[in-house]
């Protein structure tokens, strides 16, 4: 199931439907995002809101329709079809669909046969064939032609999800695209055209292979089938089993198609820089010929069953242990889902729930939370335990339960939903500023069949529930009749080994292009100028009537506010900050206890971090600017005035030796340390950690000192917020305790990428069905400025998504990989040198074959005229509709700083752009990436390696996880 917290504020009356032009639309009374909902004659659903920060816009496109509807043979389908719309229609993804469509006919009907053979001979030989036929198609293929188009408008973060109610497709589009964008989408959701089918299946299974070592999925397919056991949530996975991905049918895909995919069943949803009217009239003219649907309803499924005793079952995978606990809920637009929502945030918010405060902060176990998932059709209420070390997963279960009871029993602030109402309403006013925030509300809401004027009304309604009625209703929802989920660590039996089939590569045609893409590439729309920060205008630089240096940006939209003391050294100069910041969250003082301080943070709506970073340290406050002065007082005490707890640091000591160990059961953990080792050497971010030793024999007090002397180091204030210059400069000066003079601040001991200059191969112990692997080449060479929009184009060409060469060459053509991409580094501080790697993720089997294309291309990158220039325009279109705003103009200015520069890098690399030619981005390659030696950094398990192979590219270095981790 998937669910996503819906904030809403004030309005409860439905507005009048008001005409725009020839459009009718609806309102609600006090919706601050002023949404337009339009409804199309043939019954595609429009949410339209107006956001001018900057000149883009997302764009969701939402299907009510998900892996609930798969057909019980093929499940998975769903999500693969969402792979499938990114293939093209009969107008582009195509040279000569009049020639292709009968083969694509042919291989539909092979893969119907192919499906039901259980010789395994036969099996092969029929594949054989499809491969053979495919070969044939896909003369015809262009691949990615819809990435390229996207690409050519300038999209951004193309990209799609499936779930169990939802398929969604998504683009972040300039506000000058809408009319290209809109015939895009009306063609590809009215003519979607299946081809290149088994790569493209070959891919969803690797992306199957990623999900075997993810215990997470395996607990939520539990939970699911215990508590819906008759609904499709809890019978089949969004995924797809592994016999049904190596079994598709096309014409499955094709009727489910043409049964959900309809107008009357979808929603566009868009937030950003648009005239309403112009694009509802848009959206019109290229979608008004979509027939709808007879009969898209929802199917009804019989009730579940209602259970009065716990029930259990267990899941075993490599990562940690773990217990979740379930109940039965209601749908997602029931009245049922304010009372729960609320309900989530008293036994969990974060900083003063009953979870935070009597289990985390107490450090009781290793990890509490709950949630409540609401989806179309059903919905559950979960709790979540992680055991410390030595706990046992019942008595974490007993934890959990006794602080349910204390919240049947009301044992819980009188002032807390008070609290969580104030801390709602922050978080609303933060989703505003967020385009995709806005559009993934509308997606929610319709989905989930949620009327807006309801959405709207949520955070009032909510705002008058009672804590008798949360304790009321508490006690009827929490029965016996829970589910409970054991999370064993172990090895998975289930999992079965794979192997690759037999695929050709089909051609990438990068140089064909369909009439289609042409007419889109030489429309003309209105241009989008560029406008890029210019520090002197944007940002103020002040001081404090004490002396210390301020940056300042005002907040124009709403009433939130950010400051921030930031120091210019980090953990590469003292690893004990980043232990006295953990340590500053379960500290009281002595007027306040541990408990205390957060629940005053809270019921402020503001919160507070201290935040180490490899090269700079930072104290963050932020919240509702009205709370601002008694906030930074609460946490000038707090950092002045921390008192030792050595209970509590002791406690704390064997937690974080406890998630040490925790993550070298994780994949993708294990890999970070990989690539960590193999970049920077035994010294880096994450190994540079005070040892086992270290931590049990450092008194405490050491860590609240360093805190304590903290400002009186060098450092500087920072301060987006709706207060003046000189209120913000005062409040800092009274509030802000600082010596009279400061001192230098430590000196950062930088983190230094190793050169990387022969052919060798790293490898580490992961048992797992895929590998990760990273191939990385750095012989320290100096940035050069200058060719910033060289490297940046090089980039795109090469590596930008699913329209660059690695993506077309690795996953498209061969089917190699779920993910695999390639990028020239640039450094982030002055004084670093370049680097350049290539990642995938991959099978077992796979390794050698994509090692091997991976030289292929680089050693002789292809060149094409025609990917150049939609790169090109692409990049281009980008970076003119970049905005850098609000708080972000602060944090841009101390990254340009520490590249040297006191101007936005931005502008000199659009300013180049244009100069840049396909033979620069050839040159470019030739001399930094073809035939460079590789040092290759592999997370797998030997025995399922070719490791012959791997012995022929180099010396093989086998590390342990103790090595990588350096404990």
């Amino acid at each position: 199931m998937r669910t996503k917290l819906l904030l809403t504020v004030c309005g409860l009356m439905l507005g009048m439907s008001v005409l725009a032009r020839d459009y009718k639309y609806a309102t609600v009374d006090g919706d601050l995002m002023k949404t337009r909902i339009y409804t199309l004659d043939n019954g595609l659903k429009v949410y339209l809101s107006v956001n001018k920060e900057k000149p883009r816009i997302q764009t969701y496109i939402a299907v009510r329709t998900g892996s609930k509807n798969d057909p019980s043979e093929t499940t998975g389908l769903a999500h693969y079809l969402e792979h499938l719309m990114f293939k093209g229609t009969k107008q582009f993804g195509t040279n000569n669909y009049a020639a292709e469509a009968p083969l694509l006919d042919e291989i539909e009907q092979r893969y119907e046969t192919y499906r039901k053979l259980t010789d395994p001979e036969a099996r092969k030989q029929a594949y054989h064939e499809i491969d053979s036929i495919s070969q044939v198609a896909a003369q015809y293929f262009i691949p990615n032609e819809y990435d390229k188009l996207m690409a050519a408008i300038g999209a951004e973060g193309c990209n799609a999800y499936t779930s169990d109610d939802v398929t969604c497709y998504m683009e972040d589009i300039p506000s000058n695209a809408i009319e290209n964008w809109a015939k895009i989408q009306a063609d590809r959701f009215q003519n979607m055209v299946i081809r290149g089918f088994h790569t493209e299946l070959e891919a969803v299974y690797e992306e199957f292979n990623i999900s075997l070592t993810n215990d997470w999925r395996k607990l939520q397919a539990a939970m699911n089938k215990m508590l819906a056991p008759t609904h499709p949530y809890g019978l089949q996975t969004t995924i797809g089993s592994q016999e049904h991905l190596k079994n598709p049918s096309i014409t499955n895909i094709k009727n489910y198609f043409n049964k959900w995919y309809r107008p009357n069943n979808v929603a566009i949803c868009m937030a950003g820089d648009l005239d309403p009217e112009k694009t509802i009239a848009i959206i019109d003219q290229y979608f008004s010929s979509w027939q709808p649907g007879d009969d898209v309803r929802q199917p009804v499924f019989p009730q579940q069953p209602v259970f009065t005793q716990p029930r259990d079952t267990t899941v075993v995978g490599q990562e940690a242990e773990q217990i979740w606990m379930g109940w039965q809920a209601k749908q997602a637009n029931s009245l049922q889902a304010d009372t729960l929502e609320l309900m989530e945030d008293v036994l969990n918010n974060g900083r003063a729930g009953l979870f935070d405060l009597n289990l985390v902060q107490k450090m009781k176990l290793q990890k509490a939370n709950g949630t409540c998932q609401l989806d179309h059709d059903l919905g559950e209420f979960m709790v979540m335990g992680t055991p410390k070390e030595g706990q046992s997963l019942d008595e974490v279960k007993a934890l959990l339960l006794a602080e349910i009871d204390k919240l049947k029993k009301g044992d819980f602030p009188d002032n807390l939903l008070p609290s969580i109402i104030n801390n709602k309403k922050r978080r609303y006013y933060q989703s505003l500023e967020r385009n995709e925030v806005r559009a993934d509300m509308f997606v929610d809401a319709f989905i989930n069949e949620i009327d807006w004027k309801d959405e709207v009304g949520k955070l009032d309604r909510i705002s008058r529930i009672t804590k008798q009625e949360i304790v009321d209703f508490a006690n009827q929802f929490f029965t016996d009749g829970y589910a409970v989920v054991y999370k064993r660590q172990g090895v998975d039996s289930l999992q079965k080994k794979i192997d690759k089939p037999a695929i050709t590569p089909i051609q990438a045609n990068r140089d064909m292009k369909s009439a289609f893409v042409q007419a889109i590439q030489d429309s003309e729309v209105e241009p989008i100028h560029p406008r890029f920060v210019d520090f002197e205008k944007d940002l103020t630089v002040a001081k404090t009537k004490k002396g210390l240096p301020l940056y300042y940006v005002a907040n124009n939209t709403n009433g939130l506010f950010e400051l921030f003391f930031r120091y210019d050294f980090g953990k590469s100069a003292d690893n004990r900050y980043s232990v006295a910041a953990d340590y500053l969250d379960l500290l009281g003082t002595e007027k306040l206890s541990a408990t205390e301080v957060r629940q005053k943070f809270y019921e402020l709506a503001c919160d507070m971090d201290v935040s180490v970073g490899a090269d700079a340290t930072y104290v963050y406050l932020y919240g509702l600017n009205e709370n601002m002065q008694p906030a930074l007082e609460l946490l000038e005490d707090l950092m002045s005035n921390a008192k030792v707890d050595k209970e509590a640091y002791e406690a704390m000591v064997k937690k974080v030796l406890k998630n040490r160990e925790d993550a070298k059961k994780n994949q993708t953990g294990c890999f970070n340390h990989l690539l960590a080792y193999g970049i920077y050497g035994v010294r880096s971010s994450l190994s540079d950690v005070l040892t086992e030793k270290q931590l049990k024999e450092t008194d405490p007090q050491v860590f609240v000192d360093l805190l304590k002397n903290l400002s009186n180091y060098e450092h500087t204030a920072n301060y987006y917020g709706p207060l003046s210059v000189d209120k913000i400069s005062a409040l800092v000066d009274k509030y802000h305790k600082t010596a009279k003079k400061l001192q230098a601040v430590p000196q950062n001991n930088y983190y230094v990428k190793q050169e990387a200059n022969q052919n060798e191969v790293w490898i580490a112990p992961f048992d797992a069905k895929n590998i990760y692997m990273r191939a990385y080449h750095n012989e320290n060479r100096d940035w050069h400025v200058d060719e910033a929009a060289v490297m940046s184009l090089f980039n795109e060409y090469l590596g930008g998504g699913m329209n660059g060469l690695v993506f077309q060459e690795m996953r498209e053509a061969r089917g190699l990989a779920y993910n695999a991409g390639a990028i020239y580094n640039q450094p982030n501080r002055k004084g670093e040198t370049e680097s350049f790697f290539t990642h995938i993720v991959t099978q077992n089997d796979k390794m050698m074959d994509c090692i091997n294309h991976f030289k292929e291309i680089f050693d002789e990158m292809p060149a094409s005229e025609n990917a150049f220039n939609i790169a090109k325009e692409g990049l281009t279109k980008q970076l003119a509709s970049l905005r850098i705003t609000k708080e972000n103009i602060i944090y841009h200015w101390y990254a340009m700083k520490n590249l040297g520069f006191d101007f936005d890098f931005n502008k000199k690399i659009y300013e180049n752009l244009q100069k840049v030619t396909l033979q620069d981005i050839v040159d470019y390659e030739k001399a930094n990436v073809a035939n460079k030696p590789l040092r290759y950094l592999i997370l797998g398990d030997e025995k399922e390696l070719d490791m012959e192979a791997l012995e022929k590219i180099g010396p093989i270095r086998r590390l342990t996880i103790e090595e990588i981790f350096g404990y």
